[in-house]
């Protein structure tokens, strides 16, 4: 990560949800604390939200069909929304989605705010609706999610299995945004997660500013198409 100071920082408990606005030139970094987090995550164009996260084009792009550093996450206009700079995990899911209430409840029981107050079970769907909403979105602008320090690998019939394990206490993912990106973030456990224990874990996170992206940046040329897109990225900015 970049050595200029830590803007701010702070940590998200598990089952938790937050956003922010990360600035064009800054970096954001998620630390798994204790190991064996997920941390969801959306993104949107901030200036223009219909413009957001697409996973079938961040995956056919890049040829590739789990994230690390060297990759970037491309909006639905071909521009680059964030780069990933670091990693110390090596694989995070994009195809696994989140959990909704039904399956929180059929896999750890029910647990309700009424019963249990702020012990209670939540899932990353009703999450992210929250966290849209405090931005004008809604249901309606809900897309495929990045599920960060979580993996799954997929069979040749399709058939899909948690890795347990993936992640290990203070284990790091660093995003830099090229755009000026909303990041709408839940730290709910994976849909896929097959513990029969509710203990989401919590994901430290810290913002420094950094340099933009040089004419080698490993994100930049790591495939051929990423050049263009972050070509159709700087245009934006011109």
């Amino acid at each position: 990560m970049s050595d200029t100071p830590i803007l701010w920082e702070e940590t998200v408990p598990g089952g938790a949800t937050w956003s922010h606005v990360l600035k064009r030139g800054t970096a954001l970094r998620l630390t798994d604390i204790e190991g064996g987090a997920n941390a969801g995550a959306l993104f949107y164009n901030f200036e223009c939200p219909v413009e957001r996260y697409n996973m079938a084009d961040t995956l056919k792009a890049q040829h590739i069909a789990r994230l690390t550093s060297g990759f970037v996450l491309y909006s639905d206009m071909g521009r680059v929304l964030c780069s990933l700079t670091a990693d110390s995990v090596g694989w995070h899911d994009p195809v696994g989605g989140c959990s909704n209430a039904a399956l929180v409840e059929a896999q750890y029981g029910r647990a309700t705010y009424q019963d249990c107050r702020n012990g209670y079970h939540k899932n990353a769907l009703d999450g992210f609706l929250v966290e849209l909403g405090k931005w004008g979105l809604g249901a309606r602008d809900l897309v495929s999610n990045v599920n960060f320090f979580s993996r799954v690998d997929v069979a040749e019939d399709g058939s899909m299995s948690f890795h347990d394990g993936n992640s290990k206490a203070g284990d790091h993912v660093e995003l830099r945004a090229e755009m000026n990106v909303l990041v709408i973030l839940n730290t709910c456990q994976h849909p896929l997660d097959p513990g029969p224990k509710y203990a989401p874990k919590p994901v430290h996170l810290a913002l420094r500013r950094v340099q933009a992206p040089g004419p080698n940046d490993p994100c930049r040329i790591s495939r051929p198409e990423n050049a263009r897109g972050f070509t159709l990225t700087e245009r934006y900015f011109l």
